[in-house]
């Protein structure tokens, strides 16, 4: 007996690693393939871990020289798709041809020469040619974009694209990922580990990238506190790793030093534990297309700072569960710190911040997928 149920290829070099794009993918396909709607096919690769719902298939990529990279993945699939009668494929990344192209970030040569500030390189100059051959495609029947201002920048570049055939999707959260924790406990165990007392207010930056995602800025805004000679304590906890001799010396030079602290990488479960233990959270971005871990911090009933170039400014609702910075001023960054120093201010955002975050559950994000999908399928 033949099954009409309809075969569903994802793209994505990368599956169930960290990453936007891949936390993204990931959380997605793994609970679409849950249902008996689709049959799943990844294409990628290296993923972990394995799901028995999905059929893996290994895709070859040629690093080196490095401009083989982007051109190598999309050649690869394209060789092992044709060999497949898929009713609908999806990538979330750039391949020569696709039904749906989710766009984690923003044309190629936007960010190269607007947001790194760079020329074009023969790597960009590849990717770039990649991203186009599939935006030029006729056969994309839908862009799907993580934020508005993705959606912006993408019909900056192709402004010959029907916005209409342009939709806006954000990241979805695990509501429930904090409950299975004590909050009371969770503070005491991570003041403890990190030397801080239960004084202390706790301002959470979360980031493998510290330039992209504006450390300085937050540094900036604490050294802007410290002259103002606040009685508050404050202590800023960076998560992640980057150049983190060059924001030590940032911060001494400012006097600010016993301020920070860094704790480099850190396993989920204590992730968690973190967020729950913190009073702010504040990514203050040059750019960032979503900004996932300002939704998660909204999820543990944190009040979030950040900046206006931040995709999640779409989530977030202004002085009511959190302040979308409008300069890189450090006064303003130390402004809206003020207001969050007064606790009654604080939890009351924070409770509101985790009410908004209980609209954008991954449940939500995984139905608007698959009504696309509907549509695309004929369904």
């Amino acid at each position: 007996m033949i099954s009409n149920i309809p075969k569903i290829a994802i793209i994505i070099p990368k599956y169930g690693f960290i990453g936007g794009a891949e936390n993204f993918a990931t959380e997605l396909t793994t609970r679409i393939a849950q249902s008996s709607h689709f049959k799943i096919h990844v294409y990628a690769n290296k993923w972990q871990p394995p799901s028995g719902n999905i059929t893996f298939h290994k895709v070859p990529i040629i690093t080196f020289p490095k401009f083989l990279t982007t051109l190598s993945f999309a050649f690869f699939v394209r060789k092992k798709i044709v060999q497949e009668n898929f009713d609908l494929i999806h990538t979330h990344d750039r391949i020569f041809r696709a039904d749906i192209f989710t766009m984690h970030g923003i044309p190629h040569r936007l960010w190269v020469n607007e947001v790194r500030k760079k020329r074009m390189s023969l790597f960009d100059l590849g990717t770039e040619w990649v991203e186009r051959k599939l935006v030029m495609n006729k056969k994309t029947k839908k862009f799907l974009a993580v934020s508005n201002l993705a959606k912006e920048k993408f019909l900056q570049e192709y402004p010959h694209i029907d916005p209409c055939l342009v939709e806006v999707i954000h990241p979805g959260v695990e509501s429930t990922r904090f409950e299975g924790h004590n909050r009371r406990l969770c503070n005491e165990e991570i003041r403890k580990n990190f030397g801080m007392d239960s004084k202390d207010i706790i301002i959470l930056f979360v980031s493998m990238n510290f330039h992209i995602k504006g450390l300085d800025r937050i540094i900036l805004g604490l050294s802007k506190l410290r002259s103002k000679n606040t009685n508050e304590k404050y202590k800023l906890l960076i998560v992640g790793k980057d150049q983190v001799r060059r924001y030590k010396k940032m911060a001494h030079d400012l006097g600010v030093e016993e301020n920070i602290i860094f704790s480099g990488p850190v396993q989920k479960n204590t992730l968690e534990k973190i967020y729950l233990t913190s009073n702010i959270f504040a990514m203050p971005s040059r750019f960032d297309t979503f900004g996932i871990a300002t939704l998660e911090a909204m999820a543990a009933s944190l009040p979030v700072i950040i900046s206006s170039n931040v995709g999640a400014k779409d989530v977030v609702k202004e002085n009511i569960d959190g302040f979308i910075l409008r300069s890189d001023d450090p006064e303003e960054m130390a402004e809206k710190l003020t207001l969050l120093a007064v606790e009654k201010v604080r939890v009351s955002m924070g409770e509101n911040a985790r009410i908004t975050s209980k609209n954008h559950s991954w449940e939500i994000t995984v139905q608007k997928v698959l009504n696309v999908y509907g549509v695309a399928c004929g369904q």
